[in-house]
C-alpha cells in the first residue's frame, strides 16, 4: 500500500496510525482542529453519560479509536485486558432488551477521583460492567483533559464485555453536515425511548469518522495548545447564598396632589403612629440561603413564578451584584472566590438576559466576526500556525453550522424598525455570541419567551450542545418548559417567595414531590407538575395527606432541609470541592503572565480599533437615516443660506453677519442632541458586552469620538459651505478654512458633552431637563444674544466654562478683524442734504468722530471684548474642551451599572388596596402576594375533585354566544419586493358557540395574520373571501360584537383595573343598557377572573403594576366585559407566562366555552395539559395553508389518527402531542425533506367532510332567528357625546396620575422663568437694554422646543393604545381621542405659563411696566403656551414614532423661528422670503404681542459707547443741526464734556421696535392671528390624526374609485370607436 495514501478504517474499526490531516484531506475537506475538537467535546460527553456497555458501543459504532488492547472493568475495579477482535465481536441480545427496559436510573451520582488517574491510559477505551458502582469515562489521548465530565447514569442489566460485528457497508463520505447534525441533539441525556442518541441514519463506520473528527475539535488537541483552556475557572458553588434588597412590593398610585400633601400626611402619620411612621422602607429577603453546585457539563434548569426570585438567582450565580442591599453567603468558580473573579476573571462569567440584545442594522455575521474578535485568545492559546484570522474564520463557519444560522450571516439582525431574522434566528445568534465567550459558566434568563415549541426545543439544544462542548455550567430560567426541554437538564432548582423549594437532579425532582403527598395528574410534564406545587389554586393532594404537606414556602423549605436529597446534595458539594482543589493546583501551575488576569482578551488600542470599526459599519448598516440626516441638513443650510443672502460689507450686514455666525454655531451644537437618544438606547447592548468581556466602555466611548470625525466633517461642510458662500463672509482661503476648523472642533464638543451628560445619568427623562436647561445657558452666555459687558455677575461665570463662546468669539475675531464697515443709514448720522461727512458719524459701537467707516477690530472689542489674538487660544481651548468631554464621556461609561435588582411592585390607588396591604404600607412590613393569601382549603384534593360546579357557578350571568361564524376561501396577498406573497391560502373554517378552538402552527406560518384577517382587522393589502355569520353577511357591528385580546397587552398604564372593566363596558354595551347595570357586569367579571384582590391596583407597565399573568387577565376581562354576542378571538394569550400561569389562563377560557362562549384562540408551546382543554384544532403550516381542521378527541385520537394514517411516524404514548405534530409537518425544520401537508389535507376525506359541514352550518342558520345586536347597524354604541366625556375624563386621570410629566413641565417652565428673569435682572433702558428685551422675549420663544418633546410621547402613547386595541373594536371614535388628548394639556400649560409669566416678567421686563402692559402680556403668554401645544400635536400627529416626531420638532421650530424677524430683522431680510413666510411665522405675530407692550414709551437714555459722536458745522449747534434729521429718523442728541455732538440712535422703545416692524398699536390684530393660529394647529391635528388612523385610505379609495371609473369610461369609448 501506497504510504502516503490516506487509509481507511480497519474491518474492526480501528484506525491505522496514520496522521489526522490525510484523513482530513481524503474524507473532511479541509476540517481543521477548531471543528474536531467541538465534535470531540460533544462525544466525550456522550460516552460520559452513558455508562453501559450497550449504550456506548451504539454511540462508536466498532471500535476503539486505537488498535491494540481494550481494558474492561471488572466487578473488583482491575482492568483486564481483552483483545480488539474480542472486544468487536458481539452483544447478546439479552443486554439489548435488559438496556431498553431500564433506560434512565434515578440514582444518585457519585464522582471519584481516586481512579481517575488510573483510567488515563494509554488512550485506550475502557467499558464499565454494570457491577460497577461509580459510572466511569471513555477517554482517549484526543478528548481527556484530566479531569471529570458529568454524568447522567443509565442502569443497566449484566453487559458482555462484547461489541457488535462491523456491518458491511459501501465506503461513503461523511459529510459534515452529518456531523453538526449529530452534534446538535442530546448529548447529556440518556434517551427516554431507548436506542442511540444518533440518528439511526448515521452509520457504524460513518460514526467512526465522526468520533476521528470530533477527537480534533474543542477538546483536548486545543487544550494541549491552550494556556487558556488550562486555566479556566470550571464548575461553580454557592453556600448559603441570601440576597435582600430594599422595598415593600406594593405601594399607592402617586399623583400630582402627592408634593403638595405629601407633608400633611407625614405629620399625620407621626401624631396617629409615633415615631414608626418615620422608618426607612424595610429590607426584604429576595433569595433565602440557597446551597448547592453546578458541575462542568451540567445544566441547570431554573423553575418558580414570575416574581419569585428566579432573575435575581441567576443574576448573582453570573456575579451581578449591583443594586442589592446585601448578598450574603459564599460564591466560588472553580474555587476562586467571587470578589477576585470580579477583579480578574470576570469573561468567564456570563449572564444573559431575556432580551436579544443586538445592534439591529449590523449582520449577523459582522455580530458573530465581532465578537470574535474581540475575544482571540493570545498565541500561545491558540494551535501552532493559527493566525487571528483563520481562528475567526473557522470559529464562524463552525458556531454558524452548529446553530443553523448559515443561511441568516448576511442578513441584518433587525428589530421592531429594521427587518431582520426570526425571533428564533436571532435567539440562535445570542447563544453563538455567548459560546464565542468561551465563558465557563454561563446563566440565561426566560430565553424561550415568545418562541414557539419547536423553536424553544432547538434554542435548549443548542444550550445543551453548548455545554456538552465547552464543558462548561449552564444555568437556564424557562417559564414553560416541555417534557423534551426538561429531559435536557441535569439539575433543576424551585424557588418560591426566594425560598430553595428543590435542588437536585431532574430525575428525582417529581418523585420527590410526590412522597411529599403531591399529585402528579396524567400527562403533566414534570416542570409543570413541579411549578404547580407552588400555587395553592392548582396543586393536588393526593388522599390521606391533607394536613400533612407543606403549605407556605418556609415549609416546603424545612422540608427540602430534612431530606436525603439535601443531603446528598451536600455531600455532592464537598466531594466536588476537593475537585475543584486539584484543578485550582493545576491552574497555579500553568498559569503565566498572560492568563493571570482575563478581563478582556484584547488590548486597549485593538478594542478601540475593533469597536471603530464596528460602529462605522453600524452606521452605514442604516444609509436611510444617515443620508436622510443629511439630506436635512443640507436643505436647512439652502433655507438659512437664502435668509443671509449676499450680506452688504456695511453697517446694514454687521447685526445679521453676527446673526449667521451664532446660526451656524448654534445649528451644528443642536444636532448633537440626537446623541441623547442613541446613547440610551446602545447602553444595553454597551453593558451585555462589556459583561460579555468583549471591550471597555471608554474603548467604545473613544470609538464613538473617533467615527463622530468623518462624521461632523461632513456635516459641517455640508451645512457651513452653502451658508457661508450664499451669505457672503469673508471670501478669502484662510478665513475660511479657519471658519471650518472652529466650527468642526466645536461640533465635535457639543457631541462629546451631550454623550457625557448621557454616559453620567440613570435615564433619558433625567438627561432632557439637564440639557434643556444646559441648552438655554448654551444659547444666553455666547455672548450675541447679551454682551459680555452687560452680563450679571451672578452668571457671568458661564461664558468660561461655555465652549460655544470661544467659538463664537474666534468666528467673529476672524470674520470682522480686517473687515471696514462702511456706514449707511440708518446708521449713519445725521442725515439730510446738509450733511458733509466731516460732521457725520456711525451709531455702530467702535465708531470714530468724523468717520464714517468703523473697523470690524474696533467693533468687536467694544460691543463684545472680542480680540484677533485670542483665535489660536480658544481654537486650544475648545479642543481641550472636547477632549476633557470625551474623558467625562469614559468614566461615564465605566462607571454604569446594569438596572438594579429588586422584585416588582403592584400599585393601588389610593383607598381601592386591600385593608391587608394598606396596613403594610403604613407599617412598613413587607407585602406579601396578595393573590396567593389562601387558607389551607382552597387546593384541590385530587384529579377527581373537579371544579366544573365552581365553574359553573363563577360563569352563571356571562354573556351567551348563539351565532356561528364561518369562513371559506380565505386569501390574504401583500405586495413583497416588486411581485406579492400570498401569506393565506384558500383558508376555511368555523367558530362555533361552547367550542374552544385552538389555531396554531409554526412561527413565520401566519396564525396571527388569519386571527386578524378573521376579526376584519387587516389594512394593508388585498383579502379575498366568504365571512358569514349565521350564513349572512357581516353586519356593521361585527367588530363591536367580537372581543379580541390583543398579545401585546396594551392598557392606559394609570388605569385600575376596576377603571379598564368599567370604560369598556360604558363604551362598548348597547346605550339601551343602564349604566349601573354595566358596572355591576364589570363586578362579576372581576370576581370570575379572580381579580378581587388587585381590583384597585393600576395596570402600570412590566415592572411597575401588574405581572403578566394578570396583565393578561385584564386583557381578557376587557374584551368579556362588552358583553361580545359573537364570539371571542384571543392571540397568544399565554405568551410569556409560566406553567402555572399558562394553565390559570386556559383553565378559565375552558370555563367561558363551556358557559356558551365561542372561543378562536392562537397559542404556541401547548404542553399536553393545556392541549387537552381544546376541543378543535386549526393547524397551519408556513405559507398560510391549512393542514389540519377539526376535532381532537380525547388525548387528541383523532389528529394523532389523521397524521398516522397520512405517513406520519407513530406518536409515543407519552410524546406531547401539540409538538408531535408539528415535528411531523416539518415545522421550523429547514431540512425538512418529506411530503406537503397542505396538498395531502386538501386531498383527504375529512377536507371534503369539513367543506360540506361548512355548507350545512350556513345553510342552517340562516333560518335561524337573528339577534338585536348581531344585526345591529351602528358602528358605535355610545353616542359621540358619551363617548368624548369618556374619554376626556380618562385623560384628566392620566395625567393626575403621572406627576412625572407634569413636575417636569413645571420645573422646566419656573427655572426658565429664572434663568431667563436672572440674566435680564432689572433691564435698563439704554440701546442695548431695549435689545435685551428683545432678546429676552425671544428667549421665552425658545422654551417650546423641550415642552414640545415633553408632550408628544403622551399623545403618541394615548395613539398607539386607540390604534393597536380601541378602533379595531369600534369602542369610541378617532374625534373623541383627539379631543382626548388636547384638552387635558391645556389647564396644565396655562397654569405652568403663568408660574413662567410669575418668574420671568415682574424681575426682568416688567418693572415700572403699567397694569395694562403686564395683564396682555399674560395673556399673550396663556396664548403661546396654547399655541405650542396645538403645534407640537400637530407634529406628532403627523409622525409615525416618537423618534420621527423628536426628529421633525426642531425642523419646524426653525422654519418659524427663522422668519419672525429677530435673527435678521424685517428690513434685513431678502425680498424673496419678507414678501410671504415672514406673514406665515405665527411667531413673528407673538414676538409683535410681547415685545410692542414691553418697551411701549419706555424713555431710551443712551450709555456712552452707544453714542454716535460728531462735530457740528461751524455756527451751528447739534440741536438745530440734527433737528431736521432726528424729526423724520427719530432719536435724540446732546452736547458732550468735550463739545462733540453725542446722537443716540433711539429716543424710547417704540423706535427701537419700529426697527423691527413692531407696532404697539397692532397688539389687537396680532392677538387676534395667533388664536387664529392655535385654531389651525388644532385642525391640523385633527386632519393629521384622522388620515394617520385610517383616512389616507379612504382618499386612496377616493382617487382609486374615479381612476377606476375613468378607465371604465376610456374603455367604454375605446369599445364604441
Amino acid at each position: 500500500m501506497d504510504p502516503t495514501s490516506p487509509e481507511r478504517p480497519q474491518a474492526g474499526g480501528a484506525w491505522p496510525s496514520t496522521s489526522a490531516n490525510s484523513f482530513r484531506q481524503q474524507y473532511m475537506a479541509h476540517t481543521d482542529s477548531v471543528t474536531s475538537d467541538i465534535l470531540e467535546a460533544a462525544y466525550a460527553h456522550e460516552q460520559s453519560h452513558s455508562s453501559d456497555a450497550m449504550r456506548r458501543n451504539e454511540f462508536l459504532g466498532t471500535s476503539s479509536p486505537v488498535q491494540g488492547t481494550n481494558y474492561v472493568l471488572d466487578a473488583s475495579g482491575e482492568q483486564t485486558a481483552v483483545p480488539s477482535d474480542i472486544g468487536s465481536s458481539q452483544t447478546s441480545s439479552t443486554d439489548q432488551q435488559s438496556y431498553e427496559k431500564h433506560p434512565r436510573s434515578s440514582d444518585p451520582v457519585s464522582y471519584g477521583t481516586s481512579s481517575r488517574d488510573d483510567l488515563s491510559t494509554q488512550g485506550h477505551l475502557i467499558t464499565a460492567t454494570s457491577a460497577m458502582p461509580d459510572p466511569l469515562e471513555q477517554e482517549d489521548d484526543d478528548s481527556s483533559d484530566g479531569k471529570f465530565q458529568p454524568i447522567k447514569t443509565a442502569a443497566t442489566k449484566d453487559t458482555t464485555n462484547q461489541r457488535p460485528k462491523v456491518q458491511k457497508k459501501g465506503s461513503g463520505q461523511v459529510t459534515e453536515e452529518d456531523l453538526f447534525r449529530v452534534l446538535s441533539k442530546r448529548q447529556t441525556n440518556t434517551s427516554d425511548y431507548g436506542g442511540s442518541a444518533i440518528s439511526p441514519a448515521v452509520t457504524q463506520e460513518e460514526q467512526a469518522e465522526i468520533e476521528r473528527l470530533m477527537s480534533r475539535m474543542f477538546g483536548q488537541n486545543r487544550r494541549a495548545n491552550s494556556e487558556e483552556e488550562k486555566t479556566r475557572h470550571v464548575g461553580l458553588v454557592f453556600r448559603n447564598l441570601t440576597v435582600k434588597g430594599m422595598g415593600l412590593g406594593a405601594a399607592l398610585q402617586p399623583t400630582l396632589s402627592d408634593p403638595f400633601l405629601g407633608l400633611p400626611r407625614l405629620i399625620s402619620k407621626l401624631f396617629s403612629k409615633g415615631k414608626s411612621a418615620s422608618t426607612k422602607p424595610p429590607i426584604r429577603t429576595i433569595l433565602n440561603d440557597f446551597t448547592g453546585c453546578v458541575k462542568p457539563g451540567e445544566m441547570l434548569l431554573v423553575l418558580g413564578r414570575p416574581g419569585s426570585g428566579c432573575s435575581t438567582f441567576l443574576k448573582v450565580l453570573a456575579n451581578q451584584r449591583f443594586g442589592y442591599k446585601s448578598i450574603e453567603g459564599d460564591v466560588t468558580y472553580g474555587g476562586t472566590g467571587y470578589k477576585e473573579m470580579a477583579k480578574n476573571f470576570r469573561g468567564e462569567i456570563v449572564y444573559n438576559p431575556e432580551d436579544d440584545l443586538h445592534y439591529a442594522t449590523l449582520s449577523v455575521r459582522r455580530t458573530l466576526e465581532f465578537a470574535l474578535k474581540t475575544r482571540t485568545p493570545g498565541k500561545e492559546s491558540r494551535n501552532e500556525g493559527e493566525s487571528r484570522g483563520d481562528y475567526v474564520k473557522e470559529f464562524l463557519r463552525v458556531v454558524a453550522k452548529l446553530f443553523w444560522i448559515e443561511h441568516t450571516l448576511g442578513t441584518k439582525v433587525g428589530d421592531e424598525f429594521v427587518r431582520g431574522v426570526s425571533g428564533g434566528e436571532k435567539k440562535r445568534v445570542s447563544i453563538a455570541e455567548a459560546m464565542i465567550t468561551r465563558a465557563s459558566t454561563q446563566c440565561w434568563d426566560n430565553s424561550t419567551r415568545g418562541l414557539d415549541a419547536s423553536t424553544a426545543l432547538e434554542y435548549v439544544e443548542s444550550l445543551r450542545t453548548l455545554t456538552n462542548m465547552a464543558h462548561i455550567s449552564t444555568c437556564v430560567a424557562l417559564y414553560q418548559a416541555g417534557e423534551s426541554l426538561y429531559d435536557l437538564f441535569d439539575k433543576v432548582v424551585l424557588i418560591d417567595e426566594g425560598r430553595c423549594l428543590y435542588y437536585g437532579s431532574t430525575e428525582n425532582a417529581a418523585a420527590y414531590f410526590e412522597n411529599l403527598g403531591f399529585e402528579r395528574p396524567a400527562r403533566w410534564t414534570t416542570a409543570d407538575f413541579l411549578t404547580s406545587v407552588t400555587d395553592p389554586h392548582e396543586r393536588q393532594i393526593k388522599k390521606g395527606f391533607e394536613d400533612r404537606i407543606p403549605r407556605s414556602a418556609e415549609q416546603f423549605e424545612a422540608a427540602y432541609r430534612k431530606s436525603d436529597v439535601y443531603r446528598s446534595n451536600e455531600q455532592d458539594i464537598e466531594i466536588f470541592e476537593q475537585e475543584l482543589e486539584a484543578q485550582r493546583k493545576e491552574r497555579l501551575e500553568n498559569r503565566s503572565e498572560a492568563t493571570k488576569r482575563k478581563n478582556y482578551t484584547l488590548p486597549f488600542h485593538k478594542q478601540v480599533i475593533e469597536c471603530t470599526h464596528r460602529q462605522f459599519l453600524i452606521m452605514f448598516g442604516d444609509q436611510l437615516t444617515l443620508f436622510g440626516k443629511w439630506g436635512g441638513i443640507l436643505f436647512q443650510a439652502l433655507i438659512v443660506g437664502s435668509l443671509f443672502y449676499n450680506l452688504p460689507q456695511n453697517s446694514a450686514g454687521v447685526f445679521p453677519r453676527g446673526g449667521v455666525i451664532f446660526f451656524l454655531l448654534l445649528f451644528n451644537a443642536l444636532l448633537a442632541l440626537a446623541e441623547l437618544t442613541s446613547a440610551f438606547s446602545s447602553r444595553p447592548i454597551m453593558l451585555k458586552h462589556k459583561a460579555f468581556s468583549f471591550y471597555r466602555p471608554s474603548a467604545y466611548a473613544i470609538a464613538q469620538t473617533v467615527v463622530d470625525l468623518p462624521l461632523v466633517v461632513v456635516q459641517v461642510l455640508l451645512f457651513t459651505v452653502v451658508i457661508y458662500w450664499m451669505s457672503g463672509l469673508a471670501r478669502t482661503p484662510s478665513q475660511f478654512f479657519i471658519s471650518i476648523l472652529i466650527l468642526f472642533v466645536q461640533t465635535l464638543s457639543m457631541y462629546s458633552f451631550f454623550r457625557a451628560i448621557g454616559s453620567l445619568v440613570s435615564s433619558l427623562d433625567v438627561a432632557t431637563r439637564i440639557t434643556g436647561v444646559a441648552v438655554q445657558a448654551l444659547i444666553v452666555y455666547t455672548g450675541y444674544l447679551i454682551p459680555p459687558l452687560k452680563m450679571h455677575p451672578w452668571f457671568k461665570w458661564l461664558i468660561w466654562i461655555n465652549p460655544v463662546q470661544y467659538g463664537f468669539e474666534a468666528l467673529m475675531a476672524n470674520e470682522f478683524y480686517n473687515l471696514d464697515i462702511r456706514c449707511v443709514p440708518p446708521n449713519l448720522v445725521p442725515q439730510g442734504p446738509l450733511a458733509s461727512p466731516q460732521y457725520q458719524s456711525c451709531t455702530l459701537q467702535g465708531s470714530r468722530p468724523g468717520s464714517t467707516t468703523v473697523s470690524g477690530a474696533d467693533y468687536i472689542r467694544t460691543a463684545y471684548t472680542y480680540e484677533r489674538a485670542h483665535l489660536w487660544r480658544n481654537f486650544g481651548i475648545i479642543t481641550a474642551f472636547w477632549i476633557f468631554f470625551v474623558i467625562l464621556t469614559m468614566i461615564g461609561m465605566e462607571l454604569q451599572k446594569p438596572n438594579a435588582g429588586g422584585g416588582a411592585v403592584t400599585i393601588f390607588k389610593r383607598g381601592q388596596a386591600p385593608k391587608s396591604i394598606t396596613q403594610a404600607i403604613d407599617q412598613g412590613n413587607v407585602v406579601k402576594d396578595e393573590e396567593k393569601a389562601t387558607t389551607a382549603g382552597d387546593e384541590k384534593l385530587s384529579p377527581e375533585d373537579s371544579d366544573d360546579s365552581e365553574a359553573a357557578q363563577d360563569v352563571k350571568g356571562i354573556a351567551k354566544n348563539e351565532s356561528v361564524f364561518t369562513y371559506q376561501n380565505v386569501n390574504y396577498t401583500i405586495p413583497y419586493e416588486k411581485g406579492e406573497r400570498k401569506l393565506l391560502s384558500d383558508v376555511q373554517g368555523y367558530v362555533r358557540p361552547g367550542k374552544l378552538t385552538a389555531l396554531m402552527g409554526a412561527s413565520g406560518a401566519g396564525k396571527t395574520t388569519l386571527l386578524n384577517t378573521l376579526a376584519q382587522r387587516i389594512n394593508f393589502g388585498v383579502v379575498t373571501g366568504d365571512f358569514l355569520v349565521d350564513g349572512r353577511p357581516l353586519p356593521r357591528s361585527f367588530q363591536r360584537a367580537t372581543g379580541f385580546a390583543e398579545q401585546m397587552d396594551v392598557h392606559e398604564p394609570t388605569a385600575t383595573v376596576r377603571e379598564a372593566l368599567r370604560f369598556s363596558a360604558l363604551l362598548r354595551q348597547p346605550k339601551e343598557v343602564p349604566v349601573a347595570e354595566k358596572y355591576e357586569y364589570c363586578e362579576r367579571i372581576i370576581d370570575l377572573l379572580e381579580m378581587r384582590s388587585i381590583a384597585g391596583a393600576t395596570i402600570g407597565k412590566i415592572g411597575e403594576g401588574l405581572n403578566q399573568e394578570q396583565r393578561k387577565r385584564v386583557t381578557i376581562g376587557v374584551e368579556l366585559a362588552s358583553k361580545p354576542e359573537l364570539l371571542l378571538f384571543l392571540d397568544e394569550p399565554t405568551s410569556g407566562l409560566d406553567s402555572g400561569a399558562a394553565f390559570n389562563i386556559v383553565r378559565f377560557l375552558r370555563k367561558l366555552a363551556d358557559s356558551g362562549q365561542a372561543l378562536l384562540v392562537t397559542i404556541h408551546q401547548p404542553s399536553s395539559v393545556l392541549f387537552e382543554h381544546f376541543d378543535e384544532l386549526l393547524l397551519l403550516k408556513s405559507g398560510g395553508r391549512v393542514v389540519y381542521h377539526g376535532p381532537l378527541g380525547k388525548d387528541s385520537r383523532h389528529l394523532i389518527d389523521y397524521f398516522e394514517s397520512n405517513g406520519a411516524k407513530k406518536c409515543d404514548p407519552a410524546a406531547n402531542p401539540a409538538e408531535y405534530m408539528l415535528e411531523a409537518i416539518g415545522a421550523g425544520d429547514p431540512n425538512y425533506k418529506g411530503q406537503d401537508w397542505g396538498d395531502v389535507w386538501a386531498a383527504s376525506p375529512e377536507h371534503e367532510a369539513r367543506s360540506r359541514e361548512i355548507q350545512a352550518l350556513i345553510a342552517e342558520r340562516r333560518n335561524a332567528p337573528t339577534n338585536s345586536k348581531t344585526d345591529d347597524s351602528r358602528e358605535y354604541a355610545m353616542p359621540l357625546g358619551t363617548q368624548i366625556y369618556a374619554v376626556v375624563k380618562r385623560s384628566f386621570v392620566s395625567y393626575w396620575r403621572t406627576p412625572d410629566y407634569m413636575i417636569g413641565k413645571f420645573v422646566l417652565h419656573i427655572f426658565t422663568g429664572l434663568f431667563n428673569s436672572f440674566t435680564f435682572y432689572h433691564v435698563g433702558n439704554s440701546q442695548i437694554d431695549m435689545q435685551s428685551r428683545l432678546f429676552s422675549v425671544f428667549m421665552t420663544l425658545t422654551i417650546s422646543p423641550p415642552l414640545i418633546q415633553q408632550l408628544q410621547p403622551k399623545l403618541l402613547n394615548f395613539r398607539n393604545i386607540y390604534q393597536s386595541r380601541e378602533a379595531n373594536s369600534k369602542i369610541y371614535s378617532w374625534v373623541a381621542l383627539v379631543i382626548g388628548f388636547i384638552l387635558p394639556e391645556l389647564p396644565y400649560s396655562i397654569l405652568a405659563g403663568t408660574l413662567y409669566f410669575i418668574c420671568w416678567w415682574f424681575p426682568a421686563l416688567g418693572r415700572g411696566a403699567t397694569p395694562f402692559a403686564t395683564g396682555f402680556t399674560w395673556m399673550v403668554m396663556m396664548l403661546f403656551e396654547v399655541y405650542y401645544v396645538g403645534f407640537g400635536q400637530a407634529i406628532a400627529a403627523f409622525a409615525p414614532n416618537e423618534l420621527l416626531a423628536s426628529i421633525l420638532v426642531p425642523l419646524f421650530f426653525l422654519f418659524v423661528v427663522s422668519f419672525c424677524g429677530v435673527v435678521v430683522p424685517y428690513a434685513g431680510l431678502p425680498y424673496f422670503w419678507r414678501s410671504w413666510m415672514y406673514y406665515l411665522s405665527p411667531f413673528r405675530y407673538i414676538l409683535d404681542g410681547f415685545l410692542g407692550v414691553a418697551v411701549h414709551n419706555r424713555p431710551v437714555i443712551c450709555e456712552s459707547a452707544e453714542l454716535a459722536r460728531f462735530s457740528a458745522p461751524p455756527g451751528q449747534t447739534c440741536e438745530s443741526y440734527t433737528q431736521s434729521f432726528i424729526a423724520m429718523a427719530g432719536g435724540y442728541v446732546q452736547t458732550g464734556a468735550d463739545g462733540l455732538c453725542e446722537f443716540c440712535q433711539y429716543k424710547n422703545g417704540d423706535e427701537f421696535a419700529r426697527g423691527f416692524n413692531v407696532f404697539y398699536s397692532n397688539k389687537w390684530m396680532d392677538y387676534g392671528v395667533i388664536w387664529a393660529f392655535c385654531a389651525f394647529n388644532f385642525a391640523v391635528v385633527f386632519l393629521a390624526s384622522w388620515l394617520f388612523l385610517g383616512g389616507s385610505k379612504s382618499v386612496k379609495n377616493l382617487f382609486h374609485a374615479k381612476a377606476k371609473k375613468q378607465q371604465k369610461e376610456m374603455q367604454k369609448s375605446n369599445d364604441k370607436a
